[in-house]
């Protein structure tokens, strides 16, 4: 083979090591130009060590790489861009207050002047159909034009290899359609594309290859086209799965009632909540749905009682609860559990016990005047650990110890076992693979099926569509009318995401 025949990116018994853990072990994969290769794995399986190596943020404990049949060490980020190597990351590096051409030169390696580098976003960010306006802060901007700054950061420093994570997490349908158009054509030009995500038809429409990681080694290759999801799921897991199953209750009385909810949002460029309005019945489970930055932080606190609203505007179980803090509506059974896992919904550097504690106290009777009872709170975790498989050495472990999937899948289990008349959980398989995320759903569903109401909210449209009895969208802190999900389109889930908010009257019409 020429060095022109030879691969973009070869990748060669690549091993790196942790205390006590292989990330990943003799991995070996190739990239073409032009193609758009899938990385797929569970939670922990190795991908994000293997990224990070082709990026110059890890160095490898042995084996090698090839770039156009060259020998390729990137030892920094700046290194690998300069070879033609660039990467999206799952979670955006903008600063919102400053304005797109702002965040797009703090990430070049040598911008241009301000205004010739406005021209050129304009340039790029059109040609590719990704619209931007250089001149507006990304504070003000959705999930999907924050993306759409990211792209055009890399665009702009002319990458043969684009590393793109969980880049349609965030996205509407009609987004994700945009971007992929996007990436079709970046493809169509000789840019290669690692992409990664959890989102398995994603995988099958876009990819044109895939390796498969399963603790830290390569397991499998295949075509993705010539898959269904669920065979790509199982070969990452190794086992066969089994779909969440539904009890098909018939709902019961009405838990949670919500009118005329209007609240600021605390949180700098936050979205405050506008009229909202929503019910939801015993052994019902609501999902709401939305692109992110869209008020669905400032909803969960305000359920839960983190931010306390006009009395009146919320009644649960009959009774007014706006003016509640969170203990007493755990007190009278209305729990939720956040999106982000550690530092809100868990302490890092608490024990597993300790954060079974802080949320359990009330409702499990871990204290005795005044004090806990740390052998009762032992055993609570103990439960959680043994009833939702939690992967740990013990309940003396920190939270900030476990994997992403484990330590939601404690999350959740520590509200589910407290019995709840109505949780409230945002993002609740955030980041999570295929067997946890099945077993997060089938708890949710028990749940419900158990008598209670259950509220998930959730950008995993496929997950809403699911488990999911009835479904409505936040927009700019609105809440569309909500539609049962037996039936609903792709493309009317996408017009609500977008802000339709009359789309109960069209659908009649």
């Amino acid at each position: 083979m020429t060095q022109t025949d030879a691969p973009l990116l070869s990748v060669d018994g690549l091993t790196k090591a942790y205390p006590g853990v292989v990330a990943n072990d003799h991995v070996s994969f190739e990239i073409q130009p032009g193609e758009v290769h899938a990385l797929l794995g569970e939670n922990g399986a190795g991908k994000s060590t293997l990224v990070k190596m082709i990026y110059g943020l890890v160095r490898p404990d042995a084996g090698g790489m090839r770039w156009q049949g060259d020998a390729y060490t990137p030892d920094s980020p700046h290194a690998a861009r300069g070879t033609g190597v660039a990467m999206v990351f799952q979670h955006f590096s903008l600063f919102d207050a400053l304005n797109v051409a702002e965040n797009v030169a703090l990430g070049m390696e040598n911008p241009p002047p301000m205004a010739e580098l406005s021209t050129q976003i304009l340039r790029v960010s059109m040609d590719y159909g990704l619209p931007l306006d250089p001149e507006r802060l990304v504070g003000e901007l959705s999930a999907g034009e924050r993306q759409r700054v990211e792209i055009i950061r890399c665009l702009l420093q002319d990458p043969k290899l684009l590393i793109m994570d969980e880049p349609t997490s965030v996205l509407t349908p009609q987004e994700v359609a945009i971007l992929f158009d996007t990436l079709r054509q970046l493809s169509k030009e000789g840019m290669a594309i690692l992409y990664i995500s959890h989102k398995l038809e994603e995988i099958r429409t876009l990819c044109d290859n895939a390796t498969i990681l399963r603790l830290g080694k390569v397991v499998d290759r295949c075509n993705p086209r010539e898959k269904t999801a669920r065979e790509l799921a199982e070969m990452m897991v190794g086992k066969l799965l089994h779909s969440p199953e539904r009890a098909g209750a018939t709902p019961g009385e009405i838990i949670l009632n919500v009118t005329g909810l209007t609240q600021a949002s605390p949180r700098p460029f936050g979205v405050g909540l506008k009229n909202v309005r929503l019910s939801v019945r015993a052994g019902e489970v609501l999902g709401i749905g939305g692109v992110a930055g869209n008020g669905q932080d400032e909803l969960l606190d305000v359920l839960s009682g983190e931010i306390r609203t006009v009395p009146g505007t919320i009644q649960f179980k009959g009774q007014t609860v706006g003016h509640l803090g969170p203990n007493a509506r755990r007190a009278l059974g209305l729990l939720a559990a956040p999106e982000e896992r550690l530092g809100h919904a868990a302490a890092p550097d608490m024990s597993l016990t300790e954060n079974a504690a802080l949320t359990g106290t009330i409702r499990e009777g871990l204290s005795d005047r005044g004090f806990i009872r740390w052998g009762a709170a032992r055993e609570f975790a103990e439960r959680i650990i043994e009833r939702f498989d939690v992967r740990t050495p013990g309940p003396d472990t920190a939270a900030r110890a476990l994997s992403g999937g484990n330590l939601q899948k404690f999350v959740i289990g520590r509200e589910v076992l407290q019995r709840p008349d109505l949780l409230v959980v945002n993002q609740p398989t955030w980041g999570v693979d295929a067997s946890a995320a099945a077993d997060i759903r089938q708890a949710l569903l028990d749940l419900a099926a158990q008598g209670a109401a259950v509220i998930v909210i959730s950008q995993d449209l496929d997950e809403l569509m699911e488990i999911c009895d009835q479904f409505a969208a936040l927009n700019e802190g609105r809440l569309t009318p909500p539609r049962p999900t037996k039936g609903l389109t792709v493309e009317e889930i996408g017009l609500m995401m977008g802000g339709a908010h009359d789309m109960e009257v069209a659908h009649a019409v």
